[in-house]
């Protein structure tokens, strides 16, 4: 005769198996064109800004590391303002990952940072403007290490999605799950040594703005999701 224990863990493993079934993607939802790259989608040069000499930082892959499992491409560039002295240098990183799932996910700064040594000493959600009507919630963050301070202004795209923190990112990618999809994610972050008292930014904002409004309307959602992509559209 089956005990009732048994039969209780028997219709607890049959539940699991059914929710991990319901739960597997049967779709992805991808809004990097087909073809395209990250170093094509941003644009090289943008309102005073452009790209340092030397072009794109060489970023070297190592096969079977995390940054290669986490992202499928990536590029990161060094930028001036053709009204400055050279002093004030804009680092952008962009990093695309074609599927987020609970393995392969983006990492945040907040994260990234404090790993190699830094510790955040300031943290703010924001929400960049960048036309009218059209925000980007997005997060700014001050990091040091020793005498180097370091501001940062980034966001994260899952899907259609721009989560803030990492209790967003987690929630987007269950409800992903529960809608049967997975989607792909890119970080976008910008940032400058600081070089006085003030943080930077209110610089990094405007960038990050005038950067978004210099991409071509086609790329825009794979940068920031095809709902603020369609707004920035009709702007």
């Amino acid at each position: 005769m089956i005990a009732r224990r048994d039969l209780l863990v028997g219709a607890g493993c049959a539940a699991a198996l059914g929710a991990a079934e319901y739960l597997r993607p049967r779709r992805a939802l991808k809004l990097l064109r087909d073809g395209e790259t990250m170093a094509r989608v941003i644009p090289g040069a943008f309102a005073g800004w452009s790209i340092g000499e030397g072009g794109d930082i060489v970023m070297p892959e190592t096969p079977g590391s995390l940054a290669s499992r986490l992202y499928s491409d990536r590029v990161a560039r060094t930028y001036r303002h053709a009204d400055g002295d050279g002093s004030e240098e804009v680092m952008l990183l962009a990093a695309y990952g074609a599927a987020q799932s609970d393995v392969l996910q983006l990492h945040r700064p907040e994260v990234c940072y404090p790993a190699v040594g830094f510790t955040i000493k300031e943290r703010r959600l924001v929400s960049l403007p960048v036309a009218p009507g059209v925000t980007v919630p997005a997060v700014l963050l001050s990091a040091q290490a020793g005498g180097r301070m370091e501001d940062v202004a980034y966001w994260t795209r899952l899907g259609d999605d721009l989560p803030q923190t990492g209790g967003d990112q987690r929630w987007v990618r269950l409800r992903a799950a529960m809608a049967g999809y997975v989607g792909d994610g890119v970080l976008v972050r910008a940032s400058m040594l600081r070089r006085g008292g003030e943080p930077s930014f209110p610089i990094l904002q405007q960038f990050l703005s005038q950067m978004l409004m210099s991409t071509a309307a086609r790329d825009r959602a794979a940068l920031i999701g095809r709902t603020r992509a369609d707004a920035l559209a009709r702007v």
